[in-house]
């Protein structure tokens, strides 16, 4: 069978550090940051006030305004990350069959905000004040579903609730449709929205920082909560050439593994073997990979395990690496999904983003940390590393497009 060589076309970024790709790469490489004092509800019983919260955001912009009563508002966020994507990619949907173009999407909280509504009038007024926009707005596989709605997608449909991997996932399945010959082209990425659910979760966990998140340093305290949304455009290299798209990167394939371990800590040997898959599959050494977006969140133990397993499939090789999440907090089934544009930005431009917050090294972090300020080194090859709840390990590969 003959695969097909599958590019990235297209990209779409809702975010705390801007809306739109050009905004986003913008600020990631300047080290903005876009955590502050949280204000969609109030945070006054709990450990954290601070968050990676998206302001600004028009959602009439990118829906029908007669609609958005009836769309959650993590559809709202895929939505408006899958237009700006799919007018990236220069794409008219009505010159394209239909049937052809999917849309996979990864989430962890879903429709997080609609379950918190549904709670919150059945506890304080009773069921029959439920209102009928909220139910039907819940079921997790509507984000997929009002997305190709929006674009007049017709053909496969499919949501991924691996946690904080399933943007990765998304994507990984994306590419093994297109590779086999199985769609023309993939919408593919993740979301996740704020929601008193989502924030007072991670706050139990007692592994959230006060006020800022620093991967890999020291003195870091714990990760901070986020939301966003993030979508690629993926095709055919033949397609993309047929239509003289512009080409961002090409993706050489993903691995994954499942730790069967732990619920909430990451396992060596499971991240050590995803990063290996990974590798593997497009057979690619690891002295050619140039650059890591490590998953990267802050905590005590998650940011020693990642360390000690890139040392693992790594060796003497001192990658560069970093976290966005530094800048973004963890956006949860999104954060994957950004991070993989951000690899697909690195390799084009060459500019690798920063981990901020970083003030002083780990020794259980020997890693070739990328610090405070954005570095100018050709990536031909970037690894997208994600690890998930449950032990769900996602790796993707990412090279720059010749």
């Amino acid at each position: 069978m003959n695969k097909n060589r599958v590019v990235v076309t297209g990209l779409g970024v809702v975010s705390s550090i801007g809306i739109g790709k050009d905004a986003f790469w913008d600020n990631l490489i300047k080290g903005v940051s876009g955590i502050s004092k949280v204000d969609l509800f109030d945070t006054g019983d709990q450990f954290n006030h601070f968050g990676g919260q998206v302001r600004n955001f028009d959602a009439e912009k990118y829906v029908n305004k007669k609609k958005i009563r009836f769309i959650g508002k993590s559809s709202q966020f895929a939505i408006a990350a899958a237009k700006l994507a799919v007018h990236d990619a220069q794409i008219k949907m009505k010159e394209h069959d239909s049937e052809r173009v999917a849309v996979y999407m990864g989430t962890t909280g879903g429709e997080s905000q609609s379950i918190e509504e549904i709670d919150t009038i059945w506890l304080k007024k009773g069921r029959e004040d439920v209102k009928v926009e909220s139910v039907l707005q819940y079921p997790v596989n509507n984000i997929s579903a009002n997305v190709a709605t929006e674009l007049k997608c017709r053909g496969k449909n499919r949501m991924f609730t691996n946690a904080c991997a399933a943007g990765n996932y998304a994507i990984g399945y994306g590419f093994d449709s297109i590779m086999m010959g199985k769609a023309d082209m993939v919408i593919a990425g993740g979301v996740d929205v704020f929601s008193y659910i989502i924030f007072t979760g991670f706050n139990q966990l007692g592994a959230v920082a006060p006020e800022r998140c620093q991967p890999f340093d020291k003195n870091r305290k714990g990760m901070i909560p986020g939301e966003g949304a993030g979508i690629l455009v993926l095709e055919s290299l033949e397609n993309a050439l047929k239509r003289k798209a512009h080409i961002y990167a090409e993706i050489l394939g993903y691995g994954l593994s499942c730790d069967a371990s732990h619920m909430t800590q990451p396992n060596i040997e499971g991240v050590t073997a995803c990063m290996q898959n990974a590798l593997k599959e497009p057979s690619t050494e690891s002295e050619n990979v140039d650059y890591i977006s490590a998953h990267g969140t802050g905590t005590k133990f998650n940011d020693k395990v990642e360390s000690g397993a890139i040392n693992k499939v790594f060796g003497g090789h001192k990658v560069a690496v970093s976290s966005i999440k530094s800048m973004l907090g963890h956006t949860m089934g999104a954060a994957s999904a950004i991070e993989a544009i951000s690899c697909c930005l690195t390799v084009q431009n060459d500019v690798i983003p920063p981990n901020i917050n970083y003030e002083t090294p780990d020794p259980e972090c020997d890693i070739n940390c990328v610090a405070n300020y954005a570095r100018k080194q050709r990536v031909n090859i970037a690894l997208n590393n994600a690890f998930a709840f449950g032990g769900n390990n996602s790796c993707l590969v990412i090279k720059k497009y010749n």
